[in-house]
């Protein structure tokens, strides 16, 4: 069967690419990984883990910020480990929207932060919910650690 319009099939060939691609970010060691997942909180500190667990939006990079300074972006099965200051802390993830969550974190203890991919207008969007420590290590455990900027 020949198609009459041959645009149809490589619209169709484009989007099949984008759906099944994945996002490439530049990630931890192996061992910087094994660490993280040990879930350990220095003394003094406190642990935010931000997590992608999902495939969905697979080939969308998500740009994450703590206090306003960019630590780089996730891709599907990522996290991020952060050990901050006990006190008031802000999450942000940034697509076509900007999903701010702020946390007030206690010393030695660790939070755990899920960053949902939505479908936007022009391109994915991102909604950051806190969850509890037995769903944010599962999901975390599920994932591979991204490498911060800072």
């Amino acid at each position: 069967m020949k198609t009459k319009n041959p645009l149809f099939l490589y619209a169709g060939l484009l989007l099949a690419a984008v759906i099944s691609g994945c996002a490439s970010v530049p990630m931890a060691s192996l061992d910087e990984d094994a660490r993280a997942k040990t879930f350990a909180v220095r003394e003094g500190k406190s642990n935010i883990y931000v997590y992608r667990n999902e495939s969905f939006g697979g080939a969308i990079p998500l740009t994450v910020a703590l206090d306003g300074k960019v630590a780089g972006q996730t891709g599907p099965q990522t996290y991020f480990l952060f050990e901050v200051e006990p006190g008031p802390h802000e999450v942000s993830s940034i697509a076509e929207n900007t999903s701010t969550l702020r946390l007030d974190t206690a010393a030695g203890k660790s939070y755990y932060v899920w960053q949902e991919v939505k479908m936007g207008m022009w391109m994915a969007r991102s909604q950051l919910q806190q969850v509890d420590e037995a769903t944010g290590k599962k999901g975390v455990a599920e994932c591979k650690r991204a490498q911060a900027s800072f």
